[in-house]
């Protein structure tokens, strides 16, 4: 819903009208996760999209239905025939994708949810998307100190709530399955929760040109970026268009301070581009002990990399911390100059998350997608 957002509350302002479209489960090569949205708004409008062109056109029509009589539809697209105009994925996914109307009555609180989501504070929007009928579209608003709305069940408001906020915490989105009153154990009733988390962050150290690439493809992905140096000559945020913020510091000190003002995280993501000993290694040394990142990479030459483990070393880290460390940093793709190389960065910590190989698809077999 984030990426409609903004056209979708500016009907709901207005009093109008709109069929929210949204993906809630997908199965083996779906082209969108959870969470991708498409309108149909008040005059017809089709915004966004939640397949890439596959199924939008049968999307419309039901968007249309629900429009015309206020019922809330969970619908199935699995793999398309042979027929070349039959509705459903040739990539060979399945998509669950629930349609409900948004209006001021069916969504009281969208307006808070919208500003919470402008203003980076976290908020999860937990829906009933299949059970009894008198629940569908039921939707409890959760932030991390109340709540908002309900389902008609206050066991289920609480067994949601609890789980909620730990997705929120991850930045995840998922379908939670409970008994029709909120047994945890239960089936008969599938909420889904979408999570606003405020975006990961991306902190890349040392303010030289791959730097700038880095900062403008981790903009890209949707991280908040942060460069950081400790030589305010070269960290001016002229240079460096692509961050959210550059700050002025020596990397040690500022990952440190960070991590213990809370604003380091498992969705954290660091990217150590300083390769000079005085700046890196007392920076490695903080971030390979912190409990909890998503990546840490360094730049550096093979003998950089040898002269960098033995120092670590000196300082007492261990073989397991160290292996934490993805250096040299990137793929290998043979990139050579500052933007290829951010790519090959982006690339290593794209298939970290997703457990990819980073071979070529073409010489591979078997789905693309094995998550």
């Amino acid at each position: 819903m984030r990426d409609v957002l903004d056209q979708l509350t500016g009907w709901w302002k207005n009093g109008e009208t709109a069929a929210l479209a949204t993906v809630v489960g997908t199965f083996r090569s779906a082209p969108r996760q959870p969470g991708a949205s498409m309108l149909v708004g008040p005059g017809g409008e089709a915004v966004g999209s939640v397949s890439g062109g596959c199924v939008e056109g049968a999307v419309y029509e039901l968007g249309q239905q629900v429009l015309g009589d206020g019922r809330p539809v969970l619908q199935r697209y699995g793999v398309s025939d042979d027929d070349a105009f039959a509705v459903g994925l040739t990539c060979g996914g399945i998509l669950d994708i629930f349609v409900e109307k948004v209006d001021s009555e069916t969504f009281a609180q969208l307006g808070q949810v919208a500003e919470a989501v402008r203003a980076e504070s976290p908020v999860a929007v937990a829906t009933v998307v299949s059970g009894p009928a008198e629940r569908l579209g039921k939707r409890l608003i959760i932030w991390p100190d109340h709540t908002d709305g309900g389902t008609g069940s206050e066991r289920l408001d609480d067994a949601i709530r609890d789980d909620a906020r730990g997705l929120l915490d991850a930045g995840r989105n998922a379908m939670l399955t409970y008994g029709v009153d909120g047994q945890r154990r239960g089936e008969g009733l599938s909420v889904f929760v979408e999570s606003f988390a405020p975006p990961p962050r991306m902190i890349v150290f040392g303010a030289i040109d791959f730097a700038a690439a880095v900062a403008q493809i981790g903009n890209f992905l949707g991280y908040r970026v942060t460069v950081c140096d400790a030589r305010p000559v070269f960290a001016t945020a002229s240079r460096f268009p692509g961050a959210n913020e550059v700050v002025v510091e020596w990397p040690h000190r500022y990952l440190a301070a960070e991590a213990e003002a809370g604003r380091v995280d498992g969705r954290t993501v660091l990217c150590v581009l300083t390769h000079d000993p005085k700046f890196d290694v007392p920076l490695l040394e903080v971030a390979l002990r912190l409990p909890e990142v998503a990546y840490i990479g360094a730049m550096g030459s093979r003998r950089t990399h040898d002269d960098r483990l033995e120092r670590l070393r000196e300082r007492g880290l261990t073989d397991a911390e160290i292996s934490r460390m993805s250096s040299p940093i990137g793929l290998d793709l043979g990139a050579r100059t500052p933007e290829e190389t951010a790519v090959s960065i982006a690339a290593e910590m794209i298939a970290l998350h997703w457990g990819g190989a980073g071979t070529r698809l073409a010489e591979r077999e078997g789905p693309i997608h094995t998550g």
